[in-house]
């Protein structure tokens, strides 16, 4: 199945479902997956406020812009690269604005750091980020993360369990049920 999935290191949610859907892959589900980012400090700018998608102080821009770095320069690499950035503010609970943060928690993966480094200086990154968030809202309505997007319909999704490929199974499933609209329930069972 070919979809994407917005991502922001900030959501929790997000990290449940993106962990989900990298562990899928590694186990060899047949999914051709785009990791879309998406900035949730974008989504709280006041109107005629300036964007947020240059602003590596705005929260958790900075390691949007080193995972698009990471995604595009080396594609390998970028799901581990993905999860550390994901652990360094979940697990750890750094300061994802901080440069050094990024590259202690990226330095495991193999990651180039300096040609990260080099090419999110370049402004590139930066671009993306606008480039694709913007597409997300202004084509799909996109609000926040995690959503899965297909060739004409986004979900938003929110999964309570960490890593659970089984639970992305039955929202790939529910994906084609379009006269579902909404299923929310009033309270988390935990």
């Amino acid at each position: 199945m070919q979809f994407q999935l917005t991502f922001d290191y900030l959501c929790p949610f997000a990290r449940n479902t993106n962990e989900a859907v990298v562990r899928g892959l590694e186990q060899g589900r047949d999914w051709d997956v785009t990791f879309r980012p998406f900035s949730l400090s974008q989504t709280k700018v006041e109107e005629g406020a300036p964007d947020v998608f240059d602003d590596p102080e705005a929260s958790g821009v900075r390691a949007l812009h080193w995972g698009i770095a990471v995604r595009d320069l080396d594609p390998e690499r970028f799901p581990a690269a993905h999860l550390a950035l994901f652990a360094a503010r979940h697990d750890d609970r750094l300061d994802i604005r901080d440069e050094d943060v990024i590259r202690r928690a990226l330095e495991p993966t193999g990651v180039d750091l300096d040609a990260v480094a080099e090419n999110v200086a370049s402004g590139k990154p930066a671009a993306r980020l606008a480039d694709e968030h913007t597409e997300a809202v202004d084509r799909w309505s996109v609000f926040g993360v995690p959503t899965f997007i297909t060739e004409q319909d986004a979900t938003f999704v929110r999964q309570m369990d960490r890593g659970s490929v089984e639970d992305v199974d039955r929202v790939l499933e529910m994906l084609e049920w379009t006269s579902l609209n909404e299923f929310k329930r009033t309270q988390v069972p935990r």
